[in-house]
């Protein structure tokens, strides 16, 4: 199945080359040059496309065409390995493509992938130095050339072309091959930037995710001792205090001061315990485990805003899709962060909680009526210690595979939105 979708792949960036060319010849003022339309070509798919087969397969077929060759492939060096092994064919059987393969320094391929410098021969049927004389024999292969695929002087790879009949190569021919090699070695080294970058980060984000994991784990053992320990003394402890205001009164104590004394001790352990119960909440919001993330996200703002004065509007509908608890974790502290943010710094008088489907992301926003701020500046303030929540959550939303953004002018509010993909990549959509 993945082998088709590349070949339909290949065959439309064909398509989109061809055109290209097209183009370029009808836009002249002269008749092109073949070798200009030819560079034009695989310079077009090299910007246009992202595909490296389909890269390769448009730089083979322009040599082919432009040799009048009759069949070709391109190779790449393994650097671990040092083999050089066909990646694109054209007009080669399958098991020449799969059998034939050489290390740096052996056969012609081989050859030119060492020094660097192009090969031509008249006739490969003949060489006593080929690799796999018995393929070359069955494919009928005669006439050769082999040019290395170069980038900031490293060779990457080779590309050859062949034909049926022994003949002599031009100069011309040469140098078309050797420039189109150019081309897609530039090509190869650029694709393996990208493959290593692509592996950083993943291997970024694991690592990251990690973190995360053992970030939670060791709030949710806080929250553990917290509740079996500290909790439990503090509501032992405003419990007995109670007792002794009722014995007190009970007695008909006329001691005002020691009576004020006790029940402000009260009061106070009473307070404490409450903001030691809000904490144990924060690290470990057990609402998701028991209510999902709607229902959590509504219980958990509606406790921390009313007390504030703040009105709260929500917009969210039941996620039919099954979300990982990772992902559940992050969405909720995306809007604990956010809400924390309106309480401390935004003097708003609304929030809007929006939490829906869309297509094939899942989008949630907090959004609030505040002062809000000048996005510009976000780098000044955290140089001040502030801004950091903002960044913390973008970061967390990539762990995830999600995209967050901050919108935002002085006078008009805030809004921090994430598109979270329910499959494949997010689709960003700008309001």
């Amino acid at each position: 199945m993945e082998r088709g979708k590349e070949e339909i792949t290949v065959k439309m960036a064909k398509k989109e080359a061809e055109d290209d060319a097209v183009h370029i010849e009808g836009t002249s003022e002269e008749e092109e040059d073949n070798f200009i339309i030819a560079i034009s070509r695989v310079s077009a798919a090299i910007s246009g496309l992202g595909n490296l087969d389909a890269i390769l397969s448009i730089g083979l077929d322009t040599a082919l065409k432009s040799l009048d060759g009759k069949a070709g492939g391109v190779m790449l060096l393994d650097e671990e390995s040092g083999f050089l092994s066909y990646r694109v064919t054209s007009g080669l059987s399958e098991r020449y493509s799969e059998e034939m393969f050489m290390k740096t320094g052996q056969g012609i391929a081989g050859k030119v992938a060492q020094s660097g410098k192009a090969i031509l021969v008249d006739d490969i049927s003949a060489e006593h130095n080929a690799t796999r004389p018995d393929l070359i024999s069955l494919e009928g292969l005669r006439a050769f050339v082999s040019v290395p695929l170069k980038a900031n002087e490293k060779v990457l790879g080779v590309m050859n072309i062949t034909s049926d009949k022994p003949r002599t190569f031009s100069q011309r021919d040469i140098y078309m091959c050797k420039s189109i090699g150019d081309q897609l070695g530039t090509a190869v080294e650029q694709s393996r930037l990208n493959e290593r970058l692509r592996r950083g980060r993943e291997r970024y984000r694991q690592l990251a995710r990690r973190v995360i994991v053992a970030q939670e784990k060791e709030r949710k053992k806080i929250a553990r001792d917290l509740h079996d320990e500290t909790s439990q003394i503090l509501a032992g402890l405003a419990l007995n205090l109670q007792a002794l205001i009722e014995m007190a009164e009970g007695k008909d104590i006329q001691d005002r001061q020691f009576m004020d004394i006790l029940k402000k001790s009260h009061s106070f352990t009473v307070q404490i315990h409450t903001e030691v119960s809000r904490i144990i909440a924060d690290l470990r919001p057990t609402q998701l485990d028991t209510l999902g993330l709607v229902a959590a996200i509504r219980q958990y703002v509606n406790s921390i805003v009313v007390s504030q004065g703040i009105k709260v509007h929500f917009d969210m509908e039941p996620i039919e899709k099954h979300l990982l608890p990772e992902e559940e974790l992050s969405l909720f502290r995306l809007v604990q962060g956010a809400v924390g943010n309106i309480i401390q710094h935004s003097e708003a008088e609304n929030i809007v909680i929006f939490l829906k489907q869309q297509d094939d992301n899942l989008v949630l926003s907090v959004s609030d009526d505040g002062k809000g701020f000048e996005i510009e500046k976000l780098t000044e303030m955290r140089e001040r210690g502030r801004g950091y929540g903002l960044l913390h959550m973008k970061e967390r939303m990539t762990l995830i595979g999600a995209t967050c953004n901050v919108q935002t002018q002085p006078g008009k509010g805030t809004t921090v939105k994430a598109f979270f993909p329910l499959s494949g990549k997010a689709t960003v959509k700008e309001d």
